[in-house]
């Protein structure tokens, strides 16, 4: 199969390919959308609503009326308690925020905005909305994070987290979805709204401390004893991310030889390197966007990077280099359920389905109950609310997991501890995730993996999610006999989006992304490169003919170098 990797994956930027920090903002209050183009109304994908200004689709438009509808969510709710409001690096971040304030400023909502203005990573808001929720029953908290995660620079995010403090589920985000298109179509008429000002000096505006009372809490979650005691040296590449300053403040406090290698925060990102397409993408999974903490790899004992909101972690061993997410979810697993006595002994493990089989793997040989959903972190929060989930991770390298008493922690996914959780395991075990995974590989056999990417529109992206049973025409998958076809998730029976098709020793699922106008193609193998091949090949001919009504076929551009460990460049 054709790939389509960039020449310059793997390389600095040039000067041209930086946004203009001054246009994009320019563009974010001067444009306005038009809502009878769907590529321009609010759509919340599995984590949120994303666009660009430069494209009308995340304008300032959208960020009042999307802050209004969930005004409107939390009066028909009777969420009353105070919403914590964070931001991540990205140059459209500060200024929608500042909108957000306007709007909920005038609806007399208590906001909780950062002590000095800093950023704020998404598991900072998922932890001050559960602590202050914790023995309440009425005037519950929520949060709001602007964000577009790992996007490239000229992009924009916007995410609604409930008072269970995760990631908002379809019911609710279809209620803001409409009601914020409804505003989108009137003109704002209905939005009610500040001047910043104004908002700035309400009475319901607060300040909060989220830096402090995230990293003084750390300790009930991670080993950090065990971290100084073993003195590991650590590297970290906040990746010019929310979460910058949190590092220095969490070496401080533990008394741990962490060294931050790169505390510089520039909305163009100029300092990445480009990732698979020849983007900017603060991907920590990348091999390609983690060059530069890849090639200071000796300099330390375990390394390890974090996206923009620090939701997502990335993590770097001497001997194998950046580990694929699968490795690393599967290494994270078979350690904490082995220590941590305080854990539910009926704790399940949380995991989507296109993440490694490896994981169903150890997960029996530990005997705990598997629970695999849908991609999107929002299934696994009420699991790690409740307790009844002691880990919830994605493919996607993110994980959220319990305290060390077993209580929840955050419900959203926190790319923090689990990168400290590297150091954790490399201090108890004597030797870090690579070297366990590689223990892991012999026991159960080592599985190969691929995720392969294509461009596609909003049309061929929904005819991918309606993919059915029906259109798989074989009986075998790559000379095996097919087990079975998924159009839904085991753990909880929700729709995935798309299908998985699953043999004895392979599986791939195809499915559009919910936060870019992508496919994906998930496949693994436990019978190596070749069977892994024919696989995803498989795959790709399912889903082109899903597509044959198109008239422009995408291209395709395979992350195997990510995933397998094998082309790194």
């Amino acid at each position: 199969m054709n790939t389509r990797i960039s020449p310059l994956a793997g390389q600095p930027p040039t000067a041209s390919m930086l946004i203009d920090v001054a246009k994009l903002v320019a563009a974010y209050y001067s444009e306005q959308p038009d809502p009878t183009l769907a590529a321009q109304r609010v759509a919340f994908g599995t984590s949120g609503h994303r666009g660009s200004a430069f494209d009308l689709s995340f304008n300032e438009w959208h960020v009042l009326a999307i802050t209004q509808a969930i005004c409107d969510y939390r009066r028909d709710q009777g969420i009353t308690g105070p919403l914590f409001l964070g931001v991540d690096t990205h140059a459209l971040s500060a200024p929608a925020c500042a909108s957000a304030l306007e709007v909920l400023a005038a609806n007399r909502v208590d906001v909780m905005l950062a002590v000095n203005d800093e950023y704020t990573p998404t598991p900072a808001i998922s932890h001050a909305i559960l602590v202050y929720n914790r023995n309440r029953a009425a005037a519950r908290a929520d949060g709001i994070v602007v964000t577009p995660s790992h996007n490239p620079p000229r992009d924009g995010g916007f995410k609604y987290n409930p008072p269970h403090g995760g990631p908002a589920g379809q019911d609710i985000t279809e209620q803001i979805e409409t009601a914020a298109n409804r505003y989108l179509e009137a003109r704002l008429e209905g939005v009610q709204r500040l001047s910043h000002a104004n908002a700035l000096k309400a009475t319901t505006t607060h300040r909060h401390d989220f830096l402090n009372a995230y990293v003084s809490d750390l300790g009930n979650v991670i080993d950090m004893e065990a971290i100084r005691a073993a003195k590991i040296r650590m590297g970290v590449d906040p990746l010019g991310g929310a979460g910058v300053h949190y590092w220095r403040a969490i070496a401080e406090r533990y008394g741990l030889n962490l060294t931050v290698v790169n505390e510089v925060v520039d909305p163009t990102f100029r300092f990445m390197t480009l990732d698979w397409d020849g983007q900017i993408r603060m991907d920590p999974s990348s091999s390609y966007a983690m060059q530069s903490l890849i090639g200071l790899k000796d300099h330390f004992d375990i390394a390890f990077a974090c996206d923009t909101d620090h939701d997502r972690h990335g993590i770097v061993t001497r001997n194998a280099g950046l580990l694929p997410p699968n490795h690393y979810l599967a290494v994270a697993i078979d350690y904490l359920f082995q220590h941590r006595p305080k854990w539910s002994k009926q704790a399940a493990v949380g995991k989507t389905v296109v993440s490694s089989q490896m994981i169903d793997r150890v997960t029996v040989r530990l005997g705990r109950t598997l629970f695999e959903v849908p991609v999107g972190f929002k299934w696994f929060a009420a699991g790690l609310l409740d307790g009844s989930l002691g880990f919830g991770g994605e493919e996607s390298a993110g994980a959220s997991f319990l305290r060390l008493d077993g209580s929840v922690w955050t419900t959203d996914k926190d790319g923090i501890t689990s990168a400290l959780l590297s150091s954790e395991i490399s201090a108890r075990m004597g030797r870090d995730p690579g070297e366990i995974y590689r223990e892991l590989a012999r026991e159960f056999d080592e599985p190969v993996y691929d995720r392969v990417e294509a461009p596609a529109t909003p049309e061929q992206k929904q005819r991918l999610s309606k993919l059915s049973p029906q259109q798989v025409r074989s009986t075998d998958l790559a000379g095996e006999k097919i087990q079975s076809i998924l159009t839904q998730a085991p753990g909880n029976g929700a729709a995935i989006g798309g299908l998985k098709v699953i043999a004895e020793n392979g599986w791939f699922a195809a499915r559009p992304s919910g936060t870019e106008d992508i496919y994906k193609i998930y496949a693994e193998s436990f019978r190596g490169a070749d069977h892994l091949q024919h696989i995803v090949a498989q795959a790709q001919a399912i889903v082109s003919a899903a597509l044959a009504a198109s008239t422009q076929q995408p291209e395709i551009a395979s992350s195997s170098s990510a995933q397998l460990g094998k082309l790194e460049p």
